[in-house]
């Protein structure tokens, strides 16, 4: 009874500040349970609308707050506003262009360790320390170089045949019946294929000089790079031909008789080359088959894939890879020989 006769003596704008903090306190309690738990937006109100009620009053209130709590929430908002983000610890993470070319390095060549690459990435303005090179090949779990380095035959015969070149002859009969030879050069670490010559009668003499027009010749094979040349036992294969190759510092390997396996790579360049083209064409004399072995031994070079290259033709080995085919891709036909081989290509 003697509340109800306080309340008649307040004012009204006393009366509206305590049903606005009950109202509010009201709202939190019904949405959190069974602990209340203040918004931001709860802690301003409250804090502004207690302000306004006198001392005597706050203390008669049934509030969720106490003054402490509400000094607690001013004093998080000063720290929060002036808070600033520092740096995470430890060092900054590694790019991640960095991690993929340290991986690669890795893996192309197996035989190089944390230093030595770290040694080429200097050389590509990569500034890192070597014990990031080798955190990396850590986490990434490569091994040190002795422990992966490839033993396999097939990395050891790639290796040896960069230094082997072979040189053949292939014959092919004219319309005439006549007989034409085409003396030629395979590099067995590229495949590539060096048309040396075409002539009706091969001599010592001729061939010879065919041999010394390839190593003069500034954009063939490299004299530099023939260790080994591997050859049959033909009569004009003599010491003149083979005197060629030995003033270069390369030796020679005659084939044994009967074994032509020895020349397999050059055997198989003129099984291909006759299934392919001059067993589907009439030659007509020596100009012709010219012109039909040196176009073929062009697209044998340019676009012809090989198995033992990984797919790619000789003279784009070292090249990027083709970009992927879509739906969008569009593919181009290219005729040599008067259409005798097709060669396609994607563009864009």
């Amino acid at each position: 009874m003697f509340s109800w006769l306080r309340l008649l003596a307040r004012s009204s704008a006393a009366k509206d500040v305590e049903i606005l903090v009950l109202r509010r306190q009201l709202a939190v309690l019904q949405r959190s349970s069974p602990k209340p738990a203040f918004s931001c937006g709860d802690r301003a109100v409250l804090a502004a609308l207690l302000r306004l009620l006198s001392k005597r009053r706050r203390s008669a209130l049934k509030l969720l707050v106490t003054p402490r709590t509400v000094l607690c929430w001013h004093a998080r908002l000063v720290a929060r506003k002036w808070t600033y983000r520092h740096r995470d610890p430890g060092r900054p993470a590694k790019p991640e262009a960095l991690r993929a070319l340290v991986l690669r390095l890795a893996r192309e060549n197996d035989g190089w360790g944390y230093r030595r690459i770290h040694g080429e990435l200097l050389n590509l303005g990569w500034k890192v320390a070597a014990s990031t090179v080798w955190e990396i090949l850590k986490q990434a779990g490569v091994d040190p170089a002795p422990q992966r380095a490839d033993r396999s035959w097939s990395r050891f015969l790639a290796a040896q045949a960069q230094g082997i070149i072979a040189v053949d002859v292939l014959h092919v009969d004219t319309v005439c019946l006549r007989r034409v030879f085409v003396l030629f050069f395979i590099e067995h670490g590229t495949r590539r294929v060096h048309i040396a010559g075409v002539t009706r009668n091969v001599t010592a003499e001729w061939a010879t000089q065919q041999a010394r027009n390839l190593l003069m010749a500034p954009d063939d094979v490299g004299a530099a790079g023939i260790q080994y040349l591997i050859r049959d036992n033909a009569g004009y294969f003599t010491e003149g031909f083979d005197a060629v190759f030995t003033a270069i510092g390369a030796r020679v390997v005659p084939i044994l008789a009967g074994v032509p396996r020895m020349n397999a790579i050059a055997e198989r360049w003129v099984g291909s080359c006759r299934r392919e083209a001059t067993d589907r064409i009439l030659i007509t004399g020596e100009r012709h088959l010219r012109l039909v072995v040196t176009e073929y031994a062009s697209h044998h070079n340019e676009h012809r894939p090989h198995r033992s290259l990984g797919q790619r033709p000789p003279d784009n080995v070292g090249t990027p890879e083709p970009p992927s085919a879509n739906d969008q891709s569009r593919v181009i036909r290219r005729d040599r020989l008067g259409g005798l081989i097709h060669e396609y290509a994607q563009v864009a």
